[in-house]
């Protein structure tokens, strides 16, 4: 029990982190914005909005992964894994995370923490602007992802340990979205006209446990 929450407490790190960045999707919609306005109706483009789209959209991009790791949410070719027993598919993630995952995760975070180490050094600014803002605390998101990567990483190892040890995927939170694979799953056990009347009648998911929003694989 002990192990579960402190697995559930990462999955809830990893989905604080992601969820606080998403927000700089809004900000990135302002810039652009701003600057398609500015310049085709005022004929004044800016001088900072290329440097902070990148900036924003390279944060947002790097700061979901260990989210959408702790989701599953990462593209997989999963046409014959998702019709693989649990230990199967187990056996099959474990490997794949000692034998590319994490060496490639060591490797981001050496050569991230050096790349934005140099970049702090010499002080780098953008070459892109006149103004040239500064871009090494940008680069030092690099090792903060592989960090976060890292642990969200070790929390799926224990979790393929545990699966091949019992035969089930343990629980781990999810998301609204992951309703539709519930839907999916539901309706290959049962006639999906049927299906779809007892879920209009009840509004639930037939055989949905009470805080299945919460978790589940």
């Amino acid at each position: 029990m002990q192990l579960q929450s402190a697995l559930l407490g990462i999955d809830r790190l990893s989905t604080f982190v992601g969820k606080t960045f998403a927000w700089s999707i809004l900000v990135l919609t302002f810039a652009v914005v701003y600057e398609i306005v500015m310049r085709y109706a005022f004929r004044a483009p800016t001088s900072w909005a290329y440097d902070v789209s990148y900036m924003l959209y390279g944060t947002l991009f790097m700061m979901a992964g260990a989210y959408a790791l702790s989701r599953n949410g990462h593209v997989r070719g999963d046409f014959l894994y998702r019709n693989f027993k649990p230990t199967t598919q187990a056996k099959f993630d474990l490997v794949l995370y000692v034998a590319f995952f994490f060496p490639a995760i060591f490797a981001f975070m050496i050569s991230g923490w050096s790349f934005a180490h140099i970049s702090f050094l010499q002080n780098e600014r953008s070459m892109f602007s006149p103004t040239g803002p500064v871009i090494w605390p940008f680069k030092f998101l690099i090792p903060v992802v592989g960090v976060l990567l890292l642990l969200q990483g070790v929390v799926e190892v224990v979790r393929c340990i545990r699966c091949i040890r019992t035969g089930a995927w343990p629980d781990r939170l999810s998301d609204v979205e992951e309703l539709e694979q519930k839907i999916l799953a539901a309706a290959a056990e049962r006639d999906p006209e049927q299906l779809a009347r007892e879920i209009a009648a009840t509004g639930h998911i037939p055989g949905e446990r009470a805080g299945d929003e919460h978790t589940g694989r």
